[in-house]
């Protein structure tokens, strides 16, 4: 089992902690990786864009002219694709992009994701994060004493509403809970930084 070093918010080491084989331990596999992260941003995507085809626009119920002898192409319908104002050929239409991903796949991308900050030594542990109140500055001294630099993921057992209104003006921070982990977040920041506490919380939820 994977061991890492705890920190405090000084940036001491103050223990050390014992990781899940099966989520921090795990083999890396980056194609599952790749379709865990397709299928979160396809399922991001609103669906909602939406165009007229000719059977929906307004107008066109007669013949703008009669078929022969005008010297004119034949038309049927001012309101054809080819018209201005005229419908829209194989044009969008509301739809859902969700991509169905199975539990198992989906479990054993985050532990190829959580694997891979244990072995690349980006994911930090702490012991706990307590802030009186909102203070970027605290979070940014806080960063600076763990030496994280570039973006970073903050985990926490559950929202931590003073430590949101703190990190969220820090340019590439982000806070996340531990149960709302993805593989997007965590491949998406340099740094991952955990509570002791979070630590426990993700290993409940996702290593069953």
């Amino acid at each position: 089992m994977p061991r890492v070093d705890v920190y405090n918010v000084d940036g001491e080491v103050v223990g050390e902690v014992e990781l899940s084989d099966a989520l921090f331990g795990a083999e890396v596999n980056e194609a599952l990786m790749h379709q865990a992260v397709t299928a979160y941003l396809a399922a991001q995507r609103r669906g909602t864009a939406s165009t007229k085809g000719r059977s929906e626009v307004r107008g066109g119920g007669r013949k703008p002219w009669r078929q022969k002898g005008t010297g004119l192409a034949r038309a049927g319908s001012i309101r054809s694709p080819i018209w201005r104002g005229g419908g829209i050929t194989f044009g969008p239409k509301p739809r859902d992009y969700t991509q169905a991903l199975p539990k198992r796949m989906r479990r054993k991308a985050l532990s190829s994701a959580l694997s891979a900050k244990v072995r690349d030594g980006s994911l930090l542990v702490l012991d706990t994060i307590r802030l009186e109140e909102p203070k970027t500055k605290k979070v940014v001294s806080i960063l600076e004493k763990l030496n994280v630099k570039g973006s970073a993921l903050i985990v926490t057992p559950e929202t931590d509403r003073t430590l949101v209104l703190s990190a969220r003006n820090i340019p590439g921070v982000e806070t996340r809970r531990a149960e709302d982990l993805n593989v997007y977040d965590l491949l998406g920041h340099a740094k991952v930084l955990m509570t002791r506490d979070a630590v426990a919380r993700v290993e409940e939820v996702f290593g069953s």
